[in-house]
This record gives structure tokens, sequence and C-alpha cells, in this order.
């Protein structure tokens, strides 16, 4: 294993060698989908590359948004230089210095996406606030290891907006702010988020949740709420017994026309969800998990990494294998943090376990690619389109971490007769000293010892039959089962699942009849071997009736429920391109919706699990 201490020491060893780069960032144009970035970097007579950010930390994939960099100019001396971009590698920019020159001046500008898609590459600024990653705002040299790359930066906002972030300030003046010198790696894994529309709230000392949204109602949270998160600071400290970070900065933004996502980092996290997320219980409850899960993170995945995804730079692609555990476990945690905070009540929680349980469970793609696959394809799968998404399968290792890291839970409290679970593992894998941030790699073999050390097992052929194993019941319900619960189906929404309707606008009958239709009647998706797409619809169309009548949820609902006393199919009249076709289903099931359902042959060992680690007041 290979163990760094980031942001100072080797950087430290290395300023004679490689000095600082200035960078100035103008964000006043962010309201009209504009950055303007320059810099200023020292460097010798001869050829040179400079690199713009390919692989972004936490992306997964290739996704710097080098096609929204515009107007480079390259001046020495206030004399204009050429630039020539790689043929093959795009990201490249090769540049030859003069003889007597030792620095070179950069000026560009940086086009924000209006698009609400992708990660950092998406939308990332209204007229109300923006984000900036810093990854979308440089070049580097390359040759030189991004830990050994000092750069000072500066940006200014525009007048009256407010601004959060983890990087260390200098000083500031009005609407700009010099930040201390930091590496390349602290700087890009440091966003700032501002707005015109901006709270900070102290959760615990040197843990900091900065609201931005496009209204000032949007950014009203309750104190219920506000005491929840307090909850989760108090039961990530119990979790892991120790913080690898110097303050945590939760740059939670509320909007809905900016991409929504959570992109960790070692001391933030870029959180990004609609405008009345925090005020609204339907989108809050269907986004509970997503501070947990960026948070921890900052344990399992920036202090913690696969060696396969540390680089020395941003221009070598990543190896995704062991993202079931970055992502997986992460995902599961992340998950049980929102009961044991407060987020989600026990039931809620539950609803969301056995929707997550379905869904994998009737994925017809599970015949043909093992779950490793989906991370080892992580880069593609992030794109993937929506049609025959579970033939497809997408990027399942973080759901279906969830069961496989429960029941990795569940294993450890049941050999152990109850004395130890997956907390000590976390206290002893990714607890240890803390204070400043560090970098800790492992492999695979690294998290099948941690877990020996917790409890011995199996763990390698435990692993490898559920990472490699294609075929029906190859879903991994023993966490579940074991826990004193089953997957039950009947034909009532939970309120969760009412949740995810209605904040998606997308309903889902995937059970049923197998389709999922928004509320104007557009197909998304069809459940490849199921009913519908037995009877010929396709995905991507757009149903117009059902039964001769005109298509609304309800009617389609109806419809399906009422089939079951009746022995004639379920007519659909769906519009294909510039064709009308009708569709008879013959299906007489009912709606049906996943449930847990105690088992009361077996202990309630789930309900343990996510009871809370630190008493509350």
């Amino acid at each position: 294993m290979r163990i760094l201490i980031l942001f100072g020491l080797l950087s430290a060893l290395s300023t004679a060698q490689n000095p600082e780069i200035k960078l100035r960032v103008d964000a006043t144009d962010a309201p009209r989908h504009l950055l303007h970035g320059s810099m200023n970097i020292q460097v010798k007579p001869g050829p040179m590359t400079l690199l713009y950010p390919e692989w972004i930390p936490g992306e997964h994939g290739p996704t710097g948004p080098v096609v929204d960099l515009v107007g480079l100019k390259v001046t020495a001396a206030g004399k204009p230089l050429s630039w020539t971009r790689d043929a093959v590698n795009m990201y490249a920019f090769h540049i030859t210095v003069p003889e007597g020159v030792s620095s070179l001046d950069l000026i560009y500008d940086f086009i924000t996406p209006p698009e609400a898609a992708g990660f950092t590459s998406g939308a990332s600024a209204t007229t109300e606030l923006a984000v900036l990653n810093w990854n979308q705002m440089l070049l580097y040299p390359e040759g030189i290891p991004a830990d050994q790359i000092r750069l000072q930066a500066n940006l200014k906002v525009p007048n009256g907006w407010k601004y959060g972030t983890a990087l260390p300030i200098a000083r500031e003046s009005g609407n700009e702010v010099e930040f201390q010198p930091a590496p390349l790696t602290t700087l890009i894994d440091s966003p700032v988020s501002t707005g015109a529309h901006y709270r900070t709230i102290e959760l615990a000392p040197g843990h900091y949740l900065h609201v931005a949204g496009d209204s000032d109602r949007s950014i009203e949270l309750s104190d219920e709420l506000i005491e929840h998160y307090k909850n989760l600071i108090l039961e990530t400290g119990a979790l892991f017994g120790s913080r690898h970070y110097r303050s945590y900065h939760f740059l939670l933004t509320l909007s809905d026309h900016v991409a929504s996502f959570g992109l960790e980092h070692h001391e933030s996290s870029d959180d990004r969800i609609a405008e009345r997320g925090m005020i609204d219980d339907v989108t809050r409850k269907v986004n509970a998990d997503l501070l947990p899960h960026e948070f921890t993170h900052s344990w399992n995945g920036k202090y913690r990494r696969p060696a396969g995804l540390v680089t020395p730079d941003y221009s070598e692609p990543m190896k995704g294998g062991l993202l079931w555990v970055y992502e997986g476990m992460t995902q599961y945690l992340g998950q049980i943090l929102t009961p044991r905070s407060g987020l989600l009540s026990a039931d809620e929680f539950r609803d969301e376990l056995a929707i997550t349980a379905a869904a994998l469970d009737h994925k017809s793609g599970r015949l043909w690619r093992p779950l490793e696959d989906t991370a080892v394809a992580a880069q593609l799968l992030y794109n993937a389109r929506d049609d025959y998404a579970g033939y497809r399968r997408g990027v399942d290792y973080y759901d279906e971490g969830t069961l496989i890291w429960l029941e990795v839970d569940v294993l450890i409290r049941d050999l152990s007769k109850g004395t130890k679970s997956l907390n000590d593992f976390c206290r002893s894998f990714e607890g240890g000293p803390g204070g400043v941030p560090a970098l800790k790699t492992y492999t695979f073999e690294d998290v099948v010892s941690g877990l020996n050390t917790v409890q011995p097992y199996g763990w390698t052929d435990f692993f490898n039959q559920r990472l490699n194993s294609v075929g029906p019941n190859s879903t991994p319900l023993g966490g579940i089962e074991n826990g004193g619960w089953k997957v039950t189906y009947n034909s009532a929404r939970s309120e969760m699942w009412r949740n995810h309707e209605e904040d998606s606008k997308i309903y889902n009958l995937s059970y049923s009849i197998g389709l999922k239709v928004s509320d104007e009647g557009s197909i998304s998706d069809v459940a490849y071997g199921g009913p519908a797409q037995k009877a010929g619809v396709s995905p991507s169309t757009k149903l117009i009736a059902v039964n001769g009548r005109q298509f609304s949820p309800i009617v389609l609902r109806e419809a399906v429920q009422s089939a079951m006393t009746r022995t004639t199919p379920i007519e659909l009249l769906v519009k294909n391109g510039e064709y009308f076709q009708t569709f008879k289903i013959d299906y007489h099931g009912g709606e049906l919706y996943p449930h847990l359902t105690r088992d009361d042959s077996k202990p309630d060992v789930l309900s343990k699990i996510i009871e809370p680690m630190v008493k509350k007041k």
C-alpha cells in the first residue's frame, strides 16, 4: 500500500524545481454562462506541452469539458506564441518556448453549458448562482506529478454574491478572493459555490453547510432538518472514529437549471438538487442519502482509495474495477446513515431498500453481464441511455453494492454472535490517525485482509461469486433475508415509491406490464422479456390511449388493476415515429410494487443495523 500525506509535504519538497503557477478566474459573467481565466506559468526555453484535465476524480471517466475551453491565447513578454493541439490527445496543447523566455501568460474563456446533464461538464451556473470546479479553468505542464505542481489562485465573483469552499483563503477584498497556494490536486479537489441567495450553517466545529439557491425561499432549511445534518456529523464520527480533513464543507446547490448530482472531495462535496429540494418533502426524501453518501466518501474514496484510481496526473486513465467498494460500500453506508441521522424514518429506509432490491432482481442484463463489468465499464455506462436499461445494465455497483455490503454486515454480526459488525471494519480500515487529508490506497486483497481481521471468513470466494456470477437468482438478497426481512409485492405503492414517481414524473409499472411512462405518455423504457415488450411495445415511443381511452397515469394504472377480473388483454395505442400501432398485452396480475416484509422466523438484524450509534439528547 502507498501512503501519501497531502496538502504540503510532497509539494514542499518540489517547490524549488516547480515554482508556483498564478491562476485568476473572473466569474462575474457566470450568469451569462462565461468564465474568464488567465494563468502565468514559469517555463524554460524549448518544446513543452500543457494539459487540460481529462480524468476528473469521482467522475470515473474522461469527462473534462475541454470542448468548452475557448479563446485560448498564449503570450511571452507580451508577444503572441502559437500553440498546436495534439492530433491524438485532444487535451494536450504543444508550445515552443523561445530562448530568453522564462514565463508564459495564458488567457481564455470557459463556456458553462446550459444543459442540466453530466457531472461538472454539465450546467453549473444560473443568473443567481454558480459552482466553480477549478479543473475547468486551468492547464498544467506535462511531465510533473500533479501533487508537485503548485498554484496560487484568485477568484472574482459577481458583486453581492457570497461563497463557500474548503480551499484556505489568504485574503479577501470586496468581491475578490485570494487563496493560499496549494498543490494542483488540492485545488482541483476544492470547488467553490457562490450565489446571490446564500447562507452558511455551522453544523459542528469545523463542519459547514453552504447553501446556494435560485431564490431566498429555497435556502430556508428547517431547524429539524439542520438538526438531522448535525446528527450526521456525530454519526460519522462514531462510525469511523477519526476524520481525515482540517474542516469539511458541504456545498449544496438548489436549482432546477444546473446538473443534478453529488461529487465527492476530500474536504468538501459538490451536492446539487432541485430548487425546492430542501423545502419540499418529496424531493428531500428522494435525495435524503445524497449528503451522507458524499460525506462518507471523505473516508471511503478519498482517504482510502482503490490503487487503480490513483494516477500521477489527470491524463492517465483510471481503472474502476473496485468501484463496488469505492461507490458500493459508500452507497450502503450513506443509506444506513439516513435513518441513523433521522433524515429518513426506519419505514422509509426499508421502502427504499425494497425499491433497490426489486430493481436489481428484475434486470435481464444479469443473464449476461456480471457486476464487476459494470465497474470496469463505468466510463461508458454513466452516459448510457434509458432504453432497455435493465437489459444493458448500468452503474449497478452502486445499488448492488448496497445489497452486497448489507450482506457482509449481516454475516459479520451473525458469525461473531453480535460482537462485531461492519462498523468495526469501517473504523479499522478507514479510521486510523486523522486530522489532515491523506491518501492510503488499497487492493482487493487489502479489503479481504481487512475483513478477515474483523471476522475470519471466506471473503475472497464470497466477493468473487457476487462479482462474477450471471444468470437467474444471482441478486445478492442474503443481507435482507438473513437480516430478518424479505422482498414481497402487492398492489399498494409505498410512500417512497410515490415520492420517486412524483419527483421524476415517471410512472413505473416494471413489475406488472413492464414499462416506465412519463405523465405525458413518453415510454422511456420497457422491461426486456416483460409483458409489454413481448407484445411488441418498445422504448422511446409515446403512449396515446389505453383500452380506447386517452392515456393518463391513472387510466393506465386502473386498466392494469381491472385486468385482474377480465380475460381480455390490455390494449395500448402507441405512436412510434410517424406511425400508430395497437398492442394487446395479455397480463392479468394487477399492479405490483415491492415492499420489505418482516420474517419472524429470523432475528431482526436490519433494524439493529440502522439504529443510531450516538444517543441523541
